[in-house]
């Protein structure tokens, strides 16, 4: 039930209106000027206001864009006894819903109402969803309660208010695209675009052409001006994964960007601006690259203003539950399965395991157990060998002794398993089972798998 706020000065039209609003099923709120009306908005749950423009305390025309900046879900119906054009376009531009006469509209404000609680409805699903967009890429997405990964999420939010330069370190999979889109959201620049590009999966033509973009006629090919990330990006933060791997020629255009705000196309004399936050990673030790003479020192120094170090999994043991607990929920759901647990040994493999792939590589093995797992809880058969062999706390000697064909066995049994459930798509299978797709081929001819 939509609820509406009546505001007018005149007690027997809020009467009136009151009555027939409340014969549709509307629970009605009345007020008698802008002061009260603003009260009761602030108190109460409205989602629709019909306002009269002319009041004791001010103009409702006025109002209304008070109301859509306090109140963005509210719709807005006005009404005048003397309508004109340019109220009637500044309501409108205003945020107001409709702007109609009294008297001579009165047959217009019931199917007026019922399309405005309609656009009331739409208004709450979209901000519904860009609350649950936001949550997925805030902070609090962020898994884990251990001191260090507080500490850096602490700091991670500290910078966000501000427009300084982060670059965030660690090594690879420990979440540092994760932390920079929760930077992103947290700032300022969140209304507009966060774009991220790895800087090590393109070459330096490519790489460069992405990056700042090209005028027509600048290579074969190019046709019309295209932009590139810093201008997408204009207003926004652009991060910048493994920037170690960046050419020496391009680190020079980026420090230009980031001492002037201003870069120059593939092709073009004339330079573009643009105002846009930098976050750059790298799970490389970018001093001893200065020292190799594969960074520039100057560019370090402009980038390395807030450094953010991501811990390692191995750093942070205590948050792996917690992480496989929120991949199995996610993955059952995904697979429709009904997987509630995971079993002590299974937890415990996974704690004993040095994680070299941190947090993606936890996230691939549960989802890999998940696949394989029939039951509702996760098994220790439903690792990868390598971790439920060799992480677990059997003794070494005990490893050595078993023989080639208990290993190959379940090497078989593991990827007969992964083939049925990929349908025998053995691309799929081979990403899933991390390995690459011509050693998925030998063995599959090797244990003559069908």
């Amino acid at each position: 039930m939509n609820t509406i706020l009546i505001i007018d000065d005149e007690a027997k039209i809020r009467s009136l209106l009151s009555r027939i609003i409340s014969l549709e099923g509307f629970e009605v709120f009345e007020a008698s000027n802008l002061k009260s009306g603003l009260k009761k908005l602030e108190t109460s749950e409205i989602d629709i206001v019909i306002c009269d423009v002319k009041l004791p305390d001010g103009n409702g025309v006025e109002f209304s864009k008070i109301i859509k900046d306090k109140f963005s879900t509210v719709e807005i119906i006005l009404l005048t006894a003397f309508g004109n054009i340019p109220d009637g376009v500044l309501a409108i531009k205003n945020g107001a819903f409709d702007y109609i006469t009294k008297g001579d509209d009165n047959t217009r404000i019931l199917p007026l109402i019922y399309k405005a609680a309609e656009k009331v409805a739409l208004n709450k699903r979209v901000l519904h969803l860009e609350k649950q967009l936001n949550r997925k890429q805030s902070f609090e997405s962020i898994v884990g309660k251990s001191s260090i990964i507080i500490s850096a999420i602490n700091s991670a939010q500290k910078v966000a208010a501000t427009d300084a330069t982060v670059l965030l370190t660690g090594e690879t999979g420990t979440g540092k695209e994760v932390f920079a889109q929760a930077i992103h959201y947290a700032s300022k620049r969140n209304k507009n675009n966060f774009i991220a590009i790895n800087c090590s999966a393109f070459g330096k033509d490519l790489l460069e052409n992405e990056l700042f973009g090209h005028k027509a006629g600048a290579f074969t090919g190019a046709m019309k001006d295209s932009k590139g990330i810093f201008e997408e990006a204009n207003l926004g933060t652009v991060f910048l994964d493994e920037i170690g791997e960046m050419p020496l020629d391009l680190q020079a255009k980026l420090l230009r960007v980031l001492e002037s705000g201003e870069f120059l196309k593939v092709g073009d004399s004339k330079p573009t601006k643009t105002d846009v936050r930098i976050i750059a990673a790298t799970n490389r030790n970018l001093e001893t690259e200065i020292e190799k003479g594969n960074f520039r020192e100057d560019l370090y120094y402009r980038i390395n203003i807030f450094q953010i170090k991501l811990p390692s999994l191995r750093e942070r043991v205590a948050d792996i539950e917690l992480l496989v607990n929120f991949f199995l929920k996610s993955f059952s759901l995904k697979t429709g399965k009904n997987i509630t647990s995971v079993s002590l040994d299974y937890l415990k493999a996974l704690k004993n395991h040095p994680w070299k792939g941190n947090i993606r590589e936890l996230r691939n093995v549960i989802e890999r157990s998940v696949i394989l797992t029939d039951s509702s809880e996760l098994g220790i058969e439903s690792l990868p060998i390598d971790i439920s062999v060799y992480s677990s706390d059997k003794d070494s000697a005990q490893i050595k002794i078993m023989s080639a064909f208990s290993m190959a066995s379940a090497e078989k049994m593991q990827i007969q398993k992964v083939l049925n459930h990929t349908k025998g798509n053995k691309a799929e299978a081979a990403r899933l089972l991390e390995i690459g797709i011509a050693t998925l081929y030998r063995k599959v001819e090797e244990y003559k798998i069908s």
